[in-house]
């Protein structure tokens, strides 16, 4: 199993879903994980319990990451408490399906702030002490939709598009300071969002993946300790597909 043993790392987007095993895994592996919420503490705080209680370290912030004073005391706070950042994991998003003739444009903006813009306002804090020390890792959360498209998201798969050429922009940015940046694109995963999916539907989505299941956020997760790890550490600007070949 990599190890991340003696290393910070803030996840947004952290209390629930691949968020949440995201947090759990990389502190598993052994880092001390900031597990940032927008609105629900109980759920931040569950998943710190469930970290300490297995002799790990973790802290619980609250911050709205799509605003910038928000986005920098979270770095603030965990550079503050812990004396640096090693880890950053752009996790935090949000759907607001429709086609396109019955989307608002608040459901628009809404999706881009919160998947897109909270990705750069994060990074651009973090990489600010990586630069300094001359290492980092981020790893952005995107989606297949943002590389294959997906009907009735255009608002999620341009955000997610978007943050696939931010990845790519921001990797040749920091390259020279020893900081990479990739980004992993899940496909249909299993979390409480997919779980009350109609039974037809779900088998019609499943029959187009080629191994022939949905993920699971653990298959999500393990892929992003891994591009957090320093046996990655020659791997920047990749696109990593978490998806069962649905992509390819």
């Amino acid at each position: 199993m990599t190890q991340l043993t003696d290393k910070i790392a803030v996840v947004t987007g952290g209390s629930r879903g691949i968020g949440k095993a995201i947090a759990l895994e990389l502190a598993k592996r052994g880092a001390t994980v900031v597990v940032n919420y927008q609105k629900n503490a109980d759920a931040a705080n569950e998943v710190v319990e469930a970290i300490t209680a297995n002799g790990g370290q973790a802290l619980a912030v609250q911050a709205d990451v799509s605003l910038e004073d928000d986005a920098n005391r979270l770095i603030k706070t965990t550079i503050d408490t812990y004396g640096k950042l090693d880890i950053l994991v752009n996790n935090a998003g949000t759907t607001r399906d429709n086609v396109i003739m019955l989307m608002g444009a608040d459901d628009f903006d809404t999706v881009i702030q919160t998947n897109l813009r909270s990705t750069w306002l994060v990074s651009k804090a973090a990489v600010r002490s990586m630069m300094r020390k001359r290492y980092g890792r981020v790893i952005n959360i995107t989606s297949i939709s943002g590389i294959m498209g997906n009907a009735g998201q255009t608002n999620y798969s341009a955000s997610k598009a978007g943050i696939i050429g931010l990845t790519k922009a921001l990797a040749r940015e920091v390259a020279p300071r020893g900081i990479t940046v990739n980004a992993v694109a899940p496909g249909f995963v299993l979390t409480d969002l997919t779980a009350n999916l109609p039974e037809d539907i779900a088998k019609k989505l499943n029959e187009n993946i080629p191994l022939g299941r949905w993920g699971t956020v653990e298959d999500v997760a393990s892929a992003t300790a891994f591009l957090a790890s320093d046996e990655a550490s020659y791997i920047t600007g990749h696109i990593l597909t978490v998806d069962g070949g649905l992509a390819m």
